[in-house]
C-alpha cells in the first residue's frame, strides 16, 4: 500500500496527463445520464393545491388531515372524476402528496407528464379531499344522510307557509278563539325554526363546508421537477469524471512500485550504485507502436504512467555524461579482473534500455558490459560464461516495476550463475536541445557496445 499523502498537486497532475481520458468519460456519463432522463426517468411537472383550515387546529389534528388527502379513498374518488385511461387511484397514490404548512394549509402536490394534467390532477385531488372530509367529519360517510336533511329543510319550509296560510284564514276578529288560535299557530312556528335551527348546527356538513376551503386552483408549472434532464446529463458527467479520477487515485494507493533509490536496490537484494539521466525526447531506435489498439492508448495517453514525478531539466550533455562515468568508476573500484558484466533490462522499459546503452558507450570496454532484456513475467537470464564474467548489473527506470517483479529478475540472475552486483536507477529529464556528444552521437555509441544477449548465452 502506497502511503503517500494525496494531495491536490496529485489530482492536478491526473487532470493534466489524463484529460483526454477523462474527457472521453464525462462524455460518456453525460450521454448515460441522458439515456436514463429518456429511457427511465422521462420529465415530470409538479403542481401544487393549497387547502385552507379556518379554526384551531393541533399538529395531529392536521397530520389526520394529510393522510386524508393521500388516502385511497380520495384517489379513487379523482381518478374517477378524471376519467384518465390506463390510471387508477392507486396509480395516482403513487403520483401526489400532501404536507401541513403554516397557518393550518395543507398543500396537494400532483406530478404528472405535462404541466396540464399535472394542474388537473392537484386541484382535482384538493376538491375530493374537502368533499370527503366534510362527509367524514360527523362520523357518517352515507349520502343518504344528506339527502334526508334537504328533504326535511323543504317539509319544514312547507309547514311554515302553511302556517302562514292557517293565520290568516282565521277570524281576524279580537276573540278569544282567534287570539288563542293565531297564538298557537305563532307558537309552532317559532319551534320549528328552532328545532331547524339546532338542526343546522349539529349538521357536520355544513360546518365543514364553511371551514375547509380550496385557495384558487393550482398553478399551471413552467419547469420540471428535478433531476430535470440537464441535471441527469450533468450529473453523469460528473459522476464519471469523479469516479475515473478516485479511480486513479485508488490505484495509485495500493500500487507495489518502489519509487526510491533505496526501495528498489531493497528489492533486488543489491546495492544502489547510482542514478542516470536520460533525455525524455524519443529516441531514434524506439519502435513505433502499431495496430488499433495501440493507436487508441496513445491517443488517450494511457500509453504512459501519469504517477511518475514530472521529468526535471538536466544539465548538458557533459553533465549527463559525468553520471555515466562515475557508476563505470563505482564497478570498477568493486569488480575483480576480468572486469565483465551482464547488464540486465526489464523488458519494455524504454528509460533503462537508453540508459544500459549510454552507460555501456561511457565504459569504454572496461568494463566490459553484454546488454540483454528480459521478460518481466517470465524473466530469464543467460547462464553465466565460465570466468569470463563477474555478475550482472540491473538497470531499471524510476517507478517502472514492482517490488514483485524485481525480486523475479534477481532470482532470474542468480538462476543463471549470476551475481547481481549492483543496480541503476535510470530516470527521464528535459533538455532543451538534442542530447550529443562531443566526439559521437550518444546513438552511435548505443550500437557499437549495446548487444543484445539471447537467453542460450554467447560471448560478450
Amino acid at each position: 500500500m502506497n502511503e503517500d499523502t494525496i494531495r491536490l498537486v496529485t489530482i492536478g497532475r491526473i487532470l493534466r496527463r489524463r484529460w483526454r481520458l477523462l474527457a472521453l468519460l464525462a462524455v460518456v456519463g453525460a450521454l448515460v445520464g441522458y439515456g436514463t432522463s429518456v429511457v427511465l426517468m422521462p420529465p415530470r411537472y409538479t403542481a401544487a393545491a393549497s387547502v385552507l383550515l379556518p379554526g384551531q387546529w393541533d399538529q395531529r389534528e392536521l397530520l389526520t388531515q394529510v393522510d386524508i388527502a393521500t388516502s385511497s379513498e380520495v384517489a379513487d374518488r379523482a381518478a374517477a372524476a378524471l376519467g384518465w385511461k390506463g390510471v387508477s387511484g392507486a396509480d395516482l397514490q403513487h403520483k401526489v402528496s400532501a404536507k401541513a404548512d403554516d397557518g393550518n394549509i395543507i398543500k396537494i402536490s400532483g406530478t404528472a407528464d405535462t404541466p396540464e394534467r399535472a394542474q388537473r390532477l392537484s386541484d382535482q385531488m384538493a376538491q375530493q379531499f374537502v368533499t370527503f372530509a366534510v362527509r367524514i367529519a360527523g362520523g357518517s360517510i352515507d349520502p343518504a344522510a344528506a339527502t334526508e336533511t334537504e328533504a326535511l329543510r323543504k317539509q319544514v319550509a312547507d309547514t311554515n307557509r302553511r302556517i302562514t296560510d292557517l293565520a290568516a284564514a282565521a277570524d281576524p276578529g279580537q276573540t278569544v278563539e282567534s287570539v288563542q288560535a293565531r297564538t298557537e299557530l305563532e307558537g309552532l312556528r317559532t319551534a320549528l325554526q328552532d328545532a331547524m335551527k339546532k338542526l343546522e348546527e349539529a349538521d357536520p356538513s355544513a360546518t365543514s363546508k364553511a371551514n375547509m376551503v380550496v385557495m384558487g386552483p393550482a398553478p399551471r408549472p413552467t419547469g420540471a421537477s428535478a433531476p430535470t434532464r440537464m441535471q441527469l446529463t450533468v450529473g453523469g458527467a460528473l459522476l464519471f469524471l469523479l469516479l475515473a479520477v478516485i479511480g486513479h487515485l485508488a490505484a495509485t494507493r495500493v500500487s507495489r512500485r518502489p519509487r526510491t533509490e533505496a526501495e528498489i536496490a531493497a528489492a533486488l537484494g543489491s546495492p544502489f550504485l547510482g542514478t542516470v539521466d536520460v533525455p525524455g525526447e524519443r529516441s531514434g531506435h524506439e519502435p513505433e507502436s502499431r495496430g488499433l489498439r495501440s493507436r487508441i492508448r496513445r491517443l488517450l495517453g494511457v500509453d504512459t504512467r501519469w504517477d511518475v514525478p514530472i521529468p526535471q531539466r538536466s544539465g548538458d550533455e557533459a553533465d549527463r555524461r559525468i553520471r555515466y562515468r562515475r557508476v563505470c568508476a563505482r564497478l570498477r573500484d568493486q569488480l575483480p579482473a576480468p572486469r565483465r558484466l551482464l547488464v540486465v533490462v526489464p523488458e519494455g522499459d524504454e528509460v533503462a534500455r537508453r540508459a544500459a546503452g549510454q552507460l555501456t558507450a561511457e565504459s569504454t570496454g572496461d568494463p566490459l558490459l553484454r546488454v540483454v532484456e528480459v521478460s518481466v513475467e517470465r524473466p530469464v537470464v543467460p547462464d553465466r560464461e565460465r570466468d569470463t564474467e563477474s555478475g550482472a548489473l540491473v538497470v531499471v527506470g524510476a517507478g517502472s516495476r514492482t517490488a514483485e517483479e524485481l525480486a523475479d529478475i534477481a532470482e532470474a540472475c542468480a538462476d543463471g550463475g549470476h551475481e547481481v552486483v549492483g543496480v541503476v536507477v535510470a530516470g527521464s529529464v528535459r533538455t532543451t536541445r538534442p542530447a550529443r556528444t562531443a566526439d559521437r552521437p550518444a546513438d552511435e555509441a548505443t550500437l557499437t557496445f549495446a548487444v543484445h544477449g539471447h537467453t542460450t548465452g554467447g560471448p560478450a
